[in-house]
């Protein structure tokens, strides 16, 4: 499943948003029912993950923590203590829970943006965007990728051909 995009929705008094169609469609089209919401670690943002991304990622988590380690125990009990499942309903909306609307300084408005496996949540911010300039990127990620290929950009380890 790939969720790629970046999507501006209106949020209406109960918390509920219209989740995009592009997001919805990749969900149903994988079988996705129910998705899993969390408050980003590092970032002010929300986290949407599908049911089995959100599985994946807790078993990683489980598998790096010793059950029989008291700050082990507390670093789990805080990543699945804040997280919230969620269902489309019937016109495709997610309702998201105030508190963490409060916990991303979302108001009425709610940027999607699409990565891959999961999509965060933010608040549309002009001054503020959670992108890099335009030449920062450019320069980043030609000192990560500059010398990982030669010319053929197929041979690239972000390219990933478009299935129909």
């Amino acid at each position: 499943m790939q969720l790629f995009g970046d999507i501006e929705a209106k949020i209406d008094t109960k918390g509920r948003a219209f989740l995009p169609s592009v997001f919805r469609k990749a969900l149903q089209a994988s079988g996705e029912e129910n998705l899993f919401l969390c408050k980003d670690i590092f970032e002010s943002c929300l986290v949407l993950y599908p049911e089995s991304v959100w599985y994946k990622q807790l078993d990683v988590v489980r598998s790096k923590l010793s059950r029989w380690n008291r700050q082990h125990q507390l670093i789990y009990r805080q990543f699945v203590s804040d997280v919230e499942m969620l269902a489309l309903d019937g016109s495709g909306r997610i309702l998201i829970p105030k508190r963490y609307l409060k916990m991303a300084f979302i108001d009425q408005t709610i940027e999607f943006i699409g990565l891959g496996e999961r999509i965060e949540l933010w608040r549309p911010d002009k001054e503020k965007k959670p992108f890099m300039e335009p030449n920062d990127f450019s320069e980043a990620i030609q000192n990560i990728l500059g010398n990982t290929f030669e010319g053929n950009f197929s041979e690239s380890p972000l390219y990933k051909p478009r299935q129909e």
